[in-house]
């Protein structure tokens, strides 16, 4: 950051996970923080994190209430108005206070430029972090380019219109910043989602976890209806009653709002007793469970936003060392490269048939896993990721040489 004499002060708002749980927004808050800026968080509570004001790590956090969990347009129109709500309310609370020269805004939803083109009218500049393409996840959830869709479409343009820069998570999202948002190109950056080595450690095996079988395979993220769970469970059904593998345990961690019906499409396979769900548990446990599994998986289902999107667990799984199956998905091949392999898009027959793939071969698994942990630690690492967040920065600021 260059010497004005004072810090510059970052305002990040962030609507769907309170900060520090969305790992992407406290790794971006803190290494603005360490590089000389003044910090102010405004986010939900949750998660265990219910305070209303908290200050971590020099980092000045302002929490507000929401609705439960949307579901349906009028629980979505429920929780975005309260969340601008409480997102203008605390936004003044912290410009009469601490006070800010930008806001960085973090969707879903498209609409905290409400919010940031208000506070430009006074000089206040606008960052677009780009973390979700809402038109093509309303598309996947509900099927259908209606009313909505186009809403969604015109809320991302104008975030776009509203934005100084857009930051992007990979060059899908970038694509569709020049391409559909009009931006500059050169004032949109790609800054990847990178893991933090010092968090994802690598350690021993908790055999409990295997419950008396020989190989596990892991998962990490959300049970929702877009993360494919329902794909691996019917290729843990080919494997363990097609194909008569009974040597094979499947751990599955994760909270979301389709946790109990996946564990009845469990029972309705016949698969209980091969899948563990653990439900949204301490990393301590969920490191355990990506230590000891020997292949991890990412079911996420074939389709427009999720052949565009860059996973996070991908790269955990990476970083970890393992080797990892997935659907064939655009940025799923671009993270993971040689370290994963790719079954047909939404054939869980052939990812069970890679799976076992994997499971069957030591030395395919150590190959791949070296290979992905290689490219975390030379190329992803959140470590190379932050200085393109700085240079963002000093674009934003014109203090870039």
């Amino acid at each position: 950051m260059a010497d004005t004499g004072k810090p510059r002060r970052v305002l990040i708002i962030v609507e769907n996970l309170p900060v520090p749980f969305d790992r992407r927004v406290w790794q971006e808050a803190t290494t603005l923080q360490q590089a000389g800026y003044e910090v102010s968080v405004i986010c939900p509570t949750g998660k265990g994190y219910d305070r209303r004001t908290e200050v971590i790590d020099g980092i000045h956090i302002f929490r507000h209430g929401l609705p439960l969990e949307a579901e349906g347009a009028l629980g979505y129109l429920l929780e975005y108005s309260t969340a601008l709500f409480w997102e203008l309310v605390l936004a003044c609370k912290v410009l009469l206070g601490r006070g800010f020269d930008v806001i960085h805004a973090c969707n879903p939803p498209d609409m905290i430029f409400f919010v940031g083109g208000l506070f430009k009218l006074f000089g206040k500049r606008f960052v677009f972090d780009h973390h979700d393409i809402n038109p093509e996840l309303y598309q996947a959830k509900f099927g259908r380019e209606d009313f909505f869709y186009r809403l969604m479409l015109r809320l991302e343009r104008w975030t776009f219109r509203t934005a100084d820069i857009s930051i992007a998570t990979n060059e899908s999202y970038r694509r569709i910043a020049v391409e559909r948002g009009g931006m500059d190109p050169n004032r949109v950056f790609v800054v990847r989602s990178g893991p933090d080595l010092r968090r994802l450690k690598v350690l021993p095996a908790v055999e409990r976890h295997k419950h008396g079988r020989k190989y596990l395979v892991g998962y990490v993220g959300v049970m929702g209806k877009q993360e494919g769970i329902d794909l691996l469970l019917r290729a843990v059904r080919h494997i363990v009653v097609d194909l008569e593998r009974n040597d094979v345990h499947f751990g599955l961690v994760g909270g979301g709002t389709e946790l109990e019906s996946l564990k009845v499409c469990a029972q309705t396979l016949g698969v209980q007793d091969f899948v563990t769900f653990t439900g949204r548990v301490p990393d301590q446990e969920m490191l355990e469970v990506l230590n000891t599994a020997e292949v991890c998986v990412n079911p996420d289902i074939a389709n427009e936003m999720n052949d565009k999107s860059t996973m996070n667990k991908i790269m955990e799984y990476m970083a970890l060392g393992k080797p990892i199956v997935q659907f064939d998905l655009t940025e799923g091949r671009f993270s993971a490269q040689g370290a994963s392999l790719y079954a047909r898009r939404n054939d869980e027959r052939d990812f069970a048939e890679k799976i076992l793939t994997l499971l069957d071969d030591e030395g395919l698994r150590a190959g791949m896993g070296r290979a992905g942990r290689m490219r975390v630690e030379t190329e992803l690492e959140w470590q190379y990721e932050a200085k393109k967040l700085l240079h963002a920065y000093d674009v934003l600021f014109g203090s870039a040489g």
